[in-house]
Parts: C-alpha cells; structure tokens; sequence
C-alpha cells in the first residue's frame, strides 16, 4: 500500500473516535500522507519533554478530524489538556477571536483571583525548534488592568495565558460603542505605550481593523436601543468603560441616598468582583447571592442583545408579556445527543435547559433528564410505531432543539403536554413516573424498557422499577444497589434481560411521604445478581453459584446489604454457623453449559441521570460525560420575571462539579458523611431523589462525540 504524498502543510486536531495507534480526541497532529483507503499517515504533536517535536502517530480518519492553520495548531498546543483544547473549539466565535487578536487589544481571561480584564502586549513563542517539523507553541503575555481601568503604573511582570485562559474578546473597535460606566471616558481604556518589544508586532495573522460600515452600523443600533423602556423585570446588558459587558435582570429601580437620577439594582448571570447582595451604601434594596447585585445609572443600561432583533434593534419579546426567545430553524435532521465537551457551553446558564409553564417541572425534568446528554434512548425516539404523528414529531422537535440550541421556550413544550390527549396534563401537576408510561407507550410506542419475572415464574413488562422494602432491612443512609439488591430479593423478581435503560424509583410518594431522610447514588449499578438463568459468582470462593440466601443479605459479618450466593461446598460451610443454620437459601438456575470454574462477568450499568422532588417542584441532575465532575443542575423554573398574569419562567442549568467530588468518595466514607454538612446541590440530591435514571456500560458515552465539530 503506497501512500501519496501531501504537499501542502496540513495540521489537524482529532475530534472523535477512540485512540488508535497514539491519536486519541484533542491530540493534535499533522498529515504526512493519504492511503488509498483514505485515511491519513499522521504525525503526533503533544510529547512531555517538547510537545513541539513529532513523533509517529500513525493512521486517522478525515471524519475524526478537523482541519488547522499552522496558527491554530500552535496556539492550542501550549493547552495541555485536550478536552480543554475540545472545549475551545466548540465556541468557535472566540476561538477565531483570539486566533486574530492584536495588541493591545481587551481580553478578559479565568485567573486565580477570578475573571479579570486586561490587555494583549505580546505573543510569545514556548518550546525550542531543532528541526523543521518542530513547531512552537504560543501563548499570550497579558498586561492586567487595574479596578478603576487604568493600566498599573507599577509596572508588574507580565502574564502568560494560553488560548483557553481567554473567556471574552473585546476588539479594539467596540470599545468607544459600548456604553460606559463614566460620561467623560469614550475612548475606553488609558492605553499606554508599549515598553517592551513584541515578539510578534501583530498577532493575528487575520486581524482586522474597523471599518467606517460596521462603526456606523453599531452607532445605529446602539441609538436604537436607548429608546426601549426599561423596568423592574427587564433583562439588560451594561458595558463598563473597560468595554466589559455583564448581563443581568433588573431587580430594584430608584434614587438611591446621596445620588441623583435614577437607578438600576441589577441581579447579574455570575460572580462579579466588587458587586454585593443587594445592599448599597448600607442599604437593602433587594437579596440575591453575594458579588451577583450591580447598581449603576439607568442610562448605564441596555436591553440584552442577545435577545434582540437584529435588524430592529428592539426586544423580540416584552419581559413582561412571553419569553425572550432566541431565533431558531427547525430542521428534519435528527441532532445526536450534546457531547461533553460542549454541553458547558450549550447548556449552563439561565434561559437554558426547558422553560416551566403551569405546572409542568414533572415533564421538563423529566424530558432534560432523558435526551439532553444520553445515547440510550435515541434509537427508541426513531422508531415509533408511525413518525408521521403530530406528536411524535412534536418531541422529536422538542429533542433537536434542546440538543441544538440548548433551550426549549414553554410554548414548544405546553404544544406536546396538549397532544398527550388529557386536560390534565396541561394543567395539572403529575408524577414523572405516569408521564414515562404515557411516553413509552402512546408517544413512543415502545415495549417495556423492563422484563421482570417473579418467582411463580411469570413475565411481566414495566418502564420503571418501584422499590418496595421494609425500613428495618436497611440502614440509616442506604445507597441505591443495596435498595434494589433487597428490593428484588425481598419480592423475588429477576430481570430476564438486561435492559438498556433502567429507571429505578425510590421508596417515597411525591413529596408527602420518604421512608429514608437520605439516600447515596450508585454511580454504577451491579445487576449481574439480579439476571434470571445468568450464570453468577460464588460470594466467597468466585466459583460459579448454585444457591441463593435472602436471610443472609443483612448479615454484618458477610457485607450487610450485598447479594449472597454461594456454590455447593462454600453453602454448606456459610450455613453451618449456628446464627445461620435456620436459613433456608433457594437453588439457582444455572446454565448446564457454563463450567463451574468460568469467571463470571459483570453486567453494570451507569448513573445518567436523577429526578429530585422538593414541595412538589421537580427538578434533576444530570451526567453529561465520562468526567467525574461532569454534572449539572437543571430547574425549569428556577426564576421568574414578571407576576403570575403576565411574566414567564426563567429556567437555568448550572454546573456541579461538586457532585462528582462527593461522589468519588469511597462507599465506606459515603455512609458515614454527615448530609447536612455537604454544599447546597449535593445535599438536595441526597434528600430529595425520586427517580434514579441508569442506562447500559456498553453504550454509556460511546455515541456522545457522534456530532464531530463541524459547527467550528
């Protein structure tokens, strides 16, 4: 197989698929050659001793990959993680921002002490070239700007970021367009000569200066905006002088003591330095988190353009009539589910996730749960009985736009609760469990995801999994495998296959009634048990099992709460104990193929995703990747603007690292943690789940980078 040889340079960086000889998802590298097969013969960038220096990285798919300038290449090498370098890619706004930006141009970049601006002075190039595949890896020498937006006159050594590092890029051009925290400042920052000589004298190979065009087109639409009426419930943007721009909703208008004019309390999206929680000069005038509350001039503020028209220049929907509605194109393609690298940036935030609206958490909790980030249910969605039905296309609506936009507005959602085909579900409140099975059943018109069988050896289908047990048989602050193992033990039920989804509900109704104050999450669910005929494990010995003790689950000298299943000889000597010898264990099913000295494998599932209830408002967490900190928040109706009559929900996604941080604990320091002790959304997950969502290892995270990023 000759391969042909590529002339022009050409770098990648490898977006999807799993490592194949040395190329893995975020390594960068650059063609060599093409097969006839038309795969390409690639070096791999990214060695510890000099990331710049290549080395053999075999063969990759032009569908795993995506094309880079010499620029780009560089500029994501000094990234050292690749999911950051991922993450980057997926907002390609920014991405091609900081790959044109010049000196002295504004940037705010993530830094220890928070989000802070400053200034471009040079561009440097890390690493060494010893021959001429050898590339450099830049990073960017960051001149900080001090609180009252005047450069440091102290002079302190420079700051080196990478590309990753920068969150917001502020062309030189929008600065004196923005409007500005003091009347007398137009021109933005009090930029100063640079002292030092730039390795590079312009950055961006790309850059572009302001054009007459755009400058009067900003300036037009900047007087257009000045005109829209602003009031308490208002989402608005306002631009410090550094050319900053925060978002917020106004929560308090007035003349504050000792000023004249008026005045905006805003509650900002995020922490802000400097801001408080409400208060100014001594005074309360409305609670929110604490650095979340700005207050500045009503002249100061603007309608926030991201929810405006752009031609217009007016709001597309009034604060206090509907929601503000980011335009959208249906299209009849099918979107994968959100991968992890981008769903931070699709999903986090407020306006984000599914939009509340009388009464229908039960749904939006459970619709976000189930399709924003897994895989499992996606080829059950593509094959309802007729995908002509109003219905179904209606979901599959809702799917593609949440996957595609990040946001489903209320109207969307109360269209498909109309078609479920009782009132009730337009109005009413309801369990999600009674929504599943009208999902399955008559939207998706699937069989039962579960195939239970009891001990009269009858079949029986079901969508979710009840537990029901006694108090007494667990402990205090059970986790979710010891509930199921004793929940199917206790009642004898066996799963007849293994399902691809299991959807398993805690021991409680609605918020009324909890039989456990808290319960532990099982990031994985052992199930190997729990399978009819399937050949299982001796507890003891690891040979193949032939019995079966339900009298021996809480026995604290053989792991409380943990299967029992023994083969013949270790039966026998377990039972022979007196505290055991009135126990009567069951013979199992075993498969007269499977020799008894076979290893066993394991069948388990993954944690996907969790339903929460709290004073009758569902809510969910939900696992968006492999990650361990990969978890997010999601309430439907976290905010509100406007009274009952006549606003709308503000629903939001927020990130929840710290989930994963608890939960990697080891099982034994879970159950001794005190709950009251844990942050604010671990502790809600531990007191209020109500519904444990598991889909299958085998499938878990496989398809999450299907959608390669071609939006870039």
């Amino acid at each position: 197989m000759e391969p042909r040889t590529v002339l022009n340079e050409k770098f990648f960086i490898v977006t999807r698929g799993k490592s194949r000889k040395g190329f893995c998802r975020g390594c960068i590298g650059r063609i060599e050659s093409e097969t006839k097969r038309g795969e390409f013969v690639g070096l791999l960038y990214g060695g510890n001793s000099n990331p710049g220096t290549p080395k053999n990285g075999g063969l990759v798919k032009i569908e795993d990959m995506y094309p880079l300038t010499r620029h780009q290449a560089q500029l994501l090498l000094f990234i050292s993680s690749a999911s950051r370098r991922l993450e980057l890619l997926c907002n390609p706004q920014l991405f091609s921002a900081i790959c044109e930006l010049s000196q002295d141009d504004l940037v705010v970049v993530k830094h220890k002490n928070g989000h802070l601006p400053g200034l471009v002075k040079n561009l440097m190039q890390i690493g060494r070239k010893d021959n001429k595949d050898d590339l450099y890896m830049l990073a960017f020498e960051v001149e900080f700007v001090d609180t009252d937006h005047t450069l440091s006159s102290k002079k302190p050594p420079l700051s080196l970021f990478s590309a990753a590092d920068i969150i917001q890029v502020v062309p030189s051009y929008s600065v004196p367009l923005g409007l500005q925290w003091k009347d007398a400042i137009c021109g933005g920052l009090n930029r100063k000569a640079v002292t030092r000589n730039s390795c590079i004298a312009n950055i961006g190979s790309c850059a572009q200066p302001a054009t007459e065009n755009r400058t009067e087109q900003s300036l037009i639409q900047n007087q257009s905006l000045s005109s829209v009426p602003l009031e308490v419930g208002s989402m608005v943007e306002v631009v410090s002088n550094s050319g900053i721009t925060v978002y917020g909703v106004i929560r308090w208008l007035g003349v504050p003591g000792g000023k004249t004019g008026e005045w905006a309390g805003i509650e900002l999206d995020y922490d802000v330095k400097g801001c408080s929680d409400g208060m100014y000069g001594g005074q309360r005038f409305f609670t929110c988190k604490e650095k979340r509350a700005l207050f500045v001039p009503i002249t100061k503020c603007s309608p926030d353009g991201r929810f405006l028209s752009a031609s217009t220049g007016k709001e597309i929907l009034k604060s206090t009539d509907t929601t503000p509605v980011p335009p959208y194109e249906d299209t009849d393609e099918d979107v994968p589910p959100i991968p992890e690298s981008e769903a931070p940036f699709l999903l986090v935030g407020k306006m984000k996730g599914i939009q509340g609206h009388i009464n229908s958490c039960y749904l939006d909790a459970t619709l976000f749960s189930l399709f924003s980030s897994s895989v499992t249910l996606d080829g059950i969605c593509k094959k309802p009985a007729d995908t002509d039905q109003p219905i179904t296309c209606t979901l599959r609506a809702i799917v593609n736009r949440l996957r595609r936009q990040g946001f489903v507005p209320a109207e969307s959602v109360m269209n498909f609760r109309t078609l479920l085909g009782c009132d009730t579900f337009r109005t009413e409140e309801k369990d999600p469990e009674e929504f599943i099975t009208v999902l399955f059943q008559k939207v998706l018109c699937t069989e039962p995801l579960l195939k239970l069988r009891s001990k009269q050896e009858t079949s029986q289908g079901a969508y979710t999994f009840q537990i029901f047990l006694e108090k007494e048989q667990m402990g205090q602050i059970p986790t979710v495998q010891q509930l199921m193992d004793t929940s199917c033990l206790s009642g004898d039920l066996k799963f007849e296959t293994m399902p691809s989804c299991l959807i398993v509900q805690m021991p409680r109704f609605g918020n009324k009634y909890k039989m456990f104050s808290h319960i532990i999450p099982s990031l994985k669910l052992d199930i190997t048990d729990l399978l009819y005929n399937s050949p299982r494990e001796c507890f003891v010995c690891g040979r193949l099992a032939e019995y079966e003790c339900l009298q021996c689950l809480p026995d604290r000298k053989l792991q409380p709460g943990r299967i029992k299943q023994y083969c013949t000889t270790c039966n026998a000597q377990i039972h022979n104990h007196p505290s055991r010898q009135g126990h009567s264990p069951s013979a199992l099913a075993v498969p007269v193929e499977v020799p008894t000295d076979t290893p066993v494998p394991r069948h388990t599932m993954e944690l996907f995703a969790v339903l929460c209830i709290q004073t009758s408002h569902y809510v969910s967490f939900v696992k968006y990747g492999s990650d361990a900190h990969s978890w997010i928040f999601f309430d439907s109706m976290a905010d509100r603007c406007g009274d009952d009559q006549s606003g709308y929900n503000i629903p939001e996604v927020r990130a929840c690292p710290e989930l994963g941080d608890f939960l990697s604990q080891p099982e034994e320091e879970l159950s001794q943690a005190n709950p009251s002790q844990a942050p604010e959304l671990v502790r809600r997950l531990l007191c209020d789940s109500y519904m444990f969502l598991y889909q299958s290892s085998t499938t878990c995270f496989e398809s999450q980078t299907v959608r390669s990023l071609k939006c870039v």
